[in-house]
């Protein structure tokens, strides 16, 4: 496979054109009693298993971790538990923020909390998608594009240079996607804004374009083996050659690749969509103090970003991350300019209008 050069176009980046950390403290902090805790919501793989069991002997804090596989069932979960939460940190996209804020779901951020807040590099720090209200709201961990993924024994790099390839008989009942996200890439591909930003003033408008998406989506769902939720299920689809071209977040591919398995990764012609996972202290959570030690022990070396990196599958947001990484590990989380070209950012401002279309949308593709 072709080497992929990153630039700093937007703010997905291997972390090669990032600046070099200056040296940075061990993850030490005061050792409490080992019965205490810290309750980390998050996908599979974003905490690294060295860490968790270095952070674990050195501060007695027992990390639990739930599993989240979905924005939309975090927000179910942690809304059902407004009252009494158990989480301490969620895993929310930056582009969510403004749903888990404005149900009071998440805290604002202190970052004077943080010691090692300077490890976070600023292009994510300090973006503009970061303050909502005037107060930061999570610390960027890993970023991510929308891709297409894809058996390169079998699909051609030619065939993969557009999301036709996904809509076409070649292939049908080999291809899978996660049907939400995949709402928006289709609203781009037809010709439309997926983050519904332009139409926010023409929600009549924007109502016929998500009625036109869905539409297209019940067409094409025979070509469709299944519409997956979680990162290791398309994993294992591609494994399994249950399906060779899919819709998928970059992280599940890039896994794939560093593991050896014959796969690619693309940001098709007609473009995609970015985004980046944060942490975030979960509102009125019972370990806030926990949460900030298990913040601030995760930002305090480069190398832990790199290992977030391997684990994951996603572009570690911290500062000098990219020396630990090997020269595939490196190249599995870039894209050529080519791709970055197409590549736009999920923005917020729209969100309410525009779920309050997507999701009845969804159920109703589901059903047909």
């Amino acid at each position: 496979m072709k080497s992929k050069k990153i630039t700093r176009r937007g703010v997905i980046k291997s972390g090669v054109a990032t600046t070099v950390a200056v040296a940075a403290p061990t993850i030490w902090v005061p050792t409490i009693a080992a019965s205490q805790s810290v309750n980390v919501w998050t996908y599979a793989n974003f905490i690294p298993k060295d860490f968790k069991k270095e952070f674990e002997k050195e501060t007695g804090i027992k990390i639990r971790e739930r599993l989240v596989d979905d924005q939309g069932k975090e927000f179910n979960l942690l809304a059902a538990e407004k009252n009494n939460p158990t989480a301490d940190i969620c895993t929310v996209a930056g582009h969510r923020f403004s749903q888990f804020i404005d149900s009071e779901l998440i805290a604002p951020l202190d970052t004077s909390r943080l010691k090692n807040w300077s490890t976070v590099n600023k292009i994510y720090s300090e973006s503009d998608w970061s303050v909502v209200n005037g107060k930061k709201w999570g610390v960027p961990i890993l970023s991510g594009a929308e891709v297409m993924g894809y058996n390169s024994d079998i699909v051609s790099k030619e065939e993969a240079r557009s999301w036709d390839v996904m809509f076409g008989e070649k292939y049908k009942g080999q291809t899978a996607l996660i049907l939400q996200d995949m709402m928006s890439i289709v609203m781009l591909y037809l010709g439309y804004d997926g983050n519904m930003v332009a139409y926010l003033n023409d929600p009549a408008k924007a109502k016929s374009i998500v009625n036109e998406a869905r539409d297209f989506l019940i067409k094409h769902k025979d070509k469709v083996r299944k519409y997956y939720d979680s990162g290791a299920e398309i994993q294992q689809m591609l494994i399994n050659q249950d399906v060779v071209v899919c819709h998928a977040w970059s992280g599940s591919i890039s896994k794939l690749i560093m593991d050896g398995f014959p796969a690619e990764m693309t940001i098709p012609k007609e473009g995609s969509y970015g985004f980046i996972y944060c942490y975030n202290i979960a509102n009125n959570g019972p370990n806030t103090d926990n949460a900030y030690k298990f913040l601030d022990a995760l930002l305090a070396r480069p190398e832990i970003g790199a290992n977030m990196t391997k684990a994951s599958g996603y572009i570690s947001t911290f500062k000098g991350s990219s020396k630990y990484l090997t020269d595939l590990e490196r190249r599995t989380s870039s894209f050529t300019e080519e791709e970055l070209a197409g590549l736009q950012f999920f923005r917020a401002e729209a969100n309410k209008m525009k779920y309050s279309l997507v999701d009845p949308a969804v159920e109703v593709i589901k059903a047909a």
